[in-house]
């Protein structure tokens, strides 16, 4: 298929463009524009000279359009994600991930886009009410960030009601693995440990989360994107198991080799009402519409993850809290 992906050059992003060209597909990266024409994580790709990249802003619905232009299918990922910046700039996240979104599903309306895949997150769940969390789980934003996440997933869906979109939301869980940003508490923990602090900083370690590798989290993506079966609806994408920040510490130091020493500080706290508490998911209609299932264990995918830190920790700023 021609496939467009916006947020191309990002974490997740990147490593589902790449996944598709191996799965033969003719990928159009979409990438934010910048005067230096950088193209983020795909600057290294095996794959950059197998793309086209467009380079354009999600929100200006004349550089969307133009991009969807011969395309068949879109995954769409672009987004403002990092939740304590939220807190600083509720309506960037407004303008990006509620305003981009409608970019998406408009032109794909007019241009006769055959699949639109929309990215969500399981931070419109909040706090579990149940576990695992399945897709009927009450809707609850306990940030901005999530907020404009549960506006665009019900914007998009109401282009399926409405007019016939071919829309399916993908709901990935708390994804990990190479590229990652640091805001990102896995590799916040990993490049401490790896630039030889010995006390590492980090906000509250009660929380439990349901962390997907995300080679499994790409799988998702596009198996159950593309599936026939799952237009309409909406898709949790997780590993079914969780757990908390201070038991992933220990696990994070067991792998790596070194005793863990944490120093918690406020500054990193959500405010109270904000902290989601629990999250973990039920996949079973993910296996159930498109037969997936998550393939690698949290000790696997972290093992891969921390070698791959150890060759790239120059890029990164171990230590420094960054919003």
């Amino acid at each position: 298929m021609r496939i467009l992906v916006t947020g191309a050059s990002g974490f997740i992003g990147s490593h589902l463009v790449e996944e598709l060209v191996r799965k033969g597909h003719a990928v159009r990266a979409f990438i934010h524009y910048n005067s230096r024409n950088n193209w983020g994580w795909l600057e290294e790709s095996e794959f950059k000279d197998d793309l086209e990249i467009y380079t354009g802003d999600i929100r200006d619905y004349d550089s969307v359009k133009a991009s969807l232009k011969g395309i068949e299918a879109v995954f769409h990922l672009a987004a403002l994600i990092g939740i304590p910046y939220s807190y600083v700039s509720p309506i960037a996240y407004i303008k990006t991930n509620i305003e981009g979104t409608y970019n998406i599903c408009q032109a794909s309306r007019e241009l006769g886009i055959a699949r639109v895949i929309h990215t969500s997150t399981s931070e419109v769940y909040g706090t579990a009410r149940y576990v695992p969390i399945d897709e009927n789980h009450p809707l609850q934003a306990q940030s901005p960030y999530a907020a404009s996440k549960i506006g665009a997933d019900q914007l998009a869906l109401s282009f399926y009601r409405s007019f016939d979109l071919p829309v399916t939301i993908i709901r990935p869980f708390n994804t990990y693995g190479p590229r990652q940003s640091a805001r990102a508490v896995i590799p916040t923990i990993i490049t401490q440990l790896l630039s030889g602090q010995e006390e590492i900083r980090l906000g509250n370690l009660a929380p439990t989360r349901d962390f997907n590798f995300v080679k499994d989290t790409v799988n998702g993506f596009i198996t159950a994107g593309l599936s026939p079966r799952t237009v309409g609806e909406v898709v949790n994408i997780g590993s079914g198991r969780e757990i908390s920040i201070g038991e992933l510490v220990e696990l994070i130091g067991q792998l790596i080799g070194t005793k863990v020493k944490v120093r918690v500080e406020a500054e990193r706290y959500r405010p109270e009402a904000s902290e989601v508490e629990r999250l973990c998911c039920d996949n079973r209609k993910a296996n159930r519409l498109a037969g997936w299932r998550p393939e690698y264990s949290l000790s696997q995918g972290l093992a891969i993850t921390i070698e791959w830190f150890k060759n790239h920790l120059a890029l990164y700023k171990a230590g420094q809290y960054n919003v």
